[in-house]
């Protein structure tokens, strides 16, 4: 219980370090090839996934630098090396990275297994066996680190029960994360023609300690034949990086085009005295974000039963739902087990004069 308790500490803290994120004109980006080295990862045969994880994301980062202006590209490891899962957080986190992008390759017991996935950190309240094997598959990498126990509080691979550390983690990076991992399913489904497999939420270590938006892409399954060779060649390789690269692009105006306030003024939903909040002046707010939608709901939408003081902002091209404004944090946080029971990913934004702060 000690752990768990200190583990759910540590969750905070990661989420308090947003403030301490520094703004700047440079997007940096750090692209992440899982495992590497002594730790192959999934195997067929002769087919490793380190090695599809490092030439996919070499080709991620060289369109990036080709094509993105004034956007640094990081990598936690651009050769066949071994790096720990907590020293990839760390380079994030020092770097005061943007975002965070994972590459990996899935593999199953079952041969006919196929297709990509995208991962973000948490537990979806519909979890699946296959899910939870994934997440557990790719943490196996810390039994080839030193000392795992103490990097990872107390972790056990060996253990799915171990997996109740991320019941906690639900932080300001979620809504984010996941609109960086929508991005990247629409385009590797689309554009690079891989089956949907969809879009998960799932205990990742290599996820879990970042002070930013991140993610974890699940190419293909290297234990199915067909799409192992799909994903050693050339072609393959080279139109999942373009897909990735697709997807980061579109996050990056997005977030460029709210940073110089394009499309960022705060909306209020119609004026409704029983449930709706028109927005505060002058004195700091505290709300609960639950949902973000491309369009304007209607009033009646079953999607907003049970919450009241309903408040809507505009980030990039995303309409943000918040409920239960307060001045007071302690009543605010008191409302949010309430919301999460129907928003599992909701968390409390703050904000001075009607926009949103750290």
């Amino acid at each position: 219980m000690k752990k768990l308790i200190t583990l759910i500490l540590l969750a905070a803290a990661v989420t308090l370090t947003a403030g301490a994120q520094q703004s700047n004109d440079k997007f940096i980006v750090v692209i992440d090839a899982g495992h590497g080295g002594k730790d192959p990862g999934a195997v067929n045969g002769k087919y490793h996934e380190k090695t599809i994880n490092l030439n996919v994301a070499l080709e991620v980062g060289k369109l990036i630098e080709k094509e993105c202006s004034n956007v640094q590209v990081i990598y936690t490891r651009k050769t066949d090396v071994f790096v720990e899962l907590y020293k990839r957080a760390e380079i994030a986190n020092k770097a005061k990275a943007n975002l965070f992008i994972s590459i990996h390759t899935n593999s199953s017991k079952s041969k006919s297994a196929y297709g990509a996935e995208t991962y973000l950190l948490g537990v979806e309240a519909d979890r699946t066996s296959a899910n939870l094997n994934a997440a557990l598959a790719e943490n196996n990498a810390v039994i080839y680190e030193d000392d795992y126990e103490t990097h990872y509080e107390g972790y056990d691979p060996n253990s799915p029960e171990s997996m109740i550390i991320f019941e906690f983690l639900q932080n300001e990076y979620q809504s984010e994360s996941r609109k960086m991992a929508i991005l990247v399913q629409n385009q590797i489904t689309g554009y690079g023609g891989r089956h949907d497999r969809g879009v998960h939420q799932a205990g990742y270590l290599v996820l879990w300690k970042n002070a930013m938006p991140s993610i974890l892409i699940e190419l293909g399954f290297i234990s199915n034949n067909d799409e192992c060779r799909y994903l050693y060649s050339t072609e393959g390789q080279q139109k999942l990086a373009q897909s990735i690269k697709k997807a980061f692009v579109s996050y990056l105006n997005d977030y460029r085009n709210t940073a110089s306030g394009q499309g960022s003024v705060n909306q209020v939903i119609k004026a409704d005295p029983e449930r709706k909040e028109s927005p505060a002046k002058d004195e700091t707010i505290y709300r609960i974000q639950f949902m973000a939608a491309s369009s304007q709901l209607k009033d009646n939408d079953k999607r907003l039963e049970g919450l009241k003081r309903i408040w809507t902002y505009k980030e990039g091209s995303l309409i943000k739902y918040t409920c239960f404004g307060d001045t007071d944090l302690e009543k605010v946080k008191a409302n949010l087990p309430q919301v999460r029971k129907k928003y599992p990913d909701a968390f409390i934004v703050k904000f001075r004069n009607g926009v949103k702060t750290n």
